[in-house]
């Protein structure tokens, strides 16, 4: 588990930076201009470039949070990550694991 990413809610979205060994941006979760049903509740900006999206999601334990994709022609595959409160800190954390395999 590795925080890679810091958030506050700026009141309709939120406003942070993703720091990773080959990223590095300010970044903003904003709401979809014509949400869907089945669609991403935010989209992830660095300046004017989409890279993400963000799906809300209830933990088993009833905790809210963010499931976020991140995407680049850079990456050599998809980042996910999810986007929580950790106690004992500021704003919202992304936090990403690498997936287990069998």
């Amino acid at each position: 588990m590795a925080i890679i990413g810091s958030f506050t809610s700026n009141g309709d979205g939120f406003n942070g930076m993703i720091k990773t060994l080959n990223l590095n941006v300010k970044a903003k979760m904003v709401r979809p201009e014509r949400p869907s049903e089945k669609g991403p509740a935010f989209r992830i900006l660095a300046g004017a470039v989409e890279f993400g999206a963000a799906w809300q999601k209830t933990s088993t334990e009833g905790r809210d949070y963010l499931s976020v994709k991140l995407d680049d022609p850079s990456f050599p595959a998809a980042i996910y990550a999810t986007l929580i409160e950790v106690e004992g800190t500021d704003g919202l954390q992304l936090i990403w694991s690498r997936p287990t395999r069998d």
